[in-house]
């Protein structure tokens, strides 16, 4: 019988749970396995698991959810922007081929929750994520930011996921 911790209150409850008895907190996908530490975790099962929290703007992600999200998010783009040259479906004028373009819609939204809770795990608001539009300076405090440990203490995201 495998144990997790609670997003709502932090309590332990049982891994199939799908609302916290303590608390009532609906439980959503953010490790990919039971285990809270993460130490016998693949690396591709960080990348699952954002894929199946899908549409989870709320919560937290730790560092090792976010950036391996993000390695295998640029590999499988370059696997298919790669497919895409072969196959003479890429644009050169939009730098995008069909199957890459494909692949980029469909992680958009998953992209954009993964960052948001990364952000909420350092106890900032995901609109932080717009400072990304002021040039150079902005992307460099963005990636301090999703490159920062998170709080160690429950904020006002929830409890932490490590």
């Amino acid at each position: 019988m495998s144990m997790v911790f609670c997003r709502g209150c932090g309590k332990e409850i049982h891994e199939t749970a799908a609302t916290c008895p303590h608390c009532g907190a609906q439980q959503t996908v953010s490790a990919p396995s039971a285990n809270v530490a993460g130490d016998e975790v693949q690396a591709f099962d960080w990348y699952v698991a954002v894929l199946r929290n899908y549409a989870g703007f709320s919560g937290r992600a730790r560092r090792k959810e976010y950036w391996f999200f993000f390695l295998f998010n640029i590999l499988i783009s370059m696997g298919l922007g790669l497919v895409d040259g072969i196959t003479g479906s890429s644009n050169i004028s939009s730098g995008m081929g069909f199957l890459g373009g494909l692949y980029a819609l469909g992680t958009f939204i998953p992209a954009i929750a993964v960052t948001m809770r990364r952000l909420h795990d350092t106890n900032r608001s995901g609109w932080w994520m717009l400072i990304a539009l002021v040039p150079v300076i902005g992307i460099i405090v963005l990636l301090v930011f999703l490159a920062s440990e998170g709080q160690k203490t429950e904020n006002r995201y929830g409890a932490p996921v490590k």
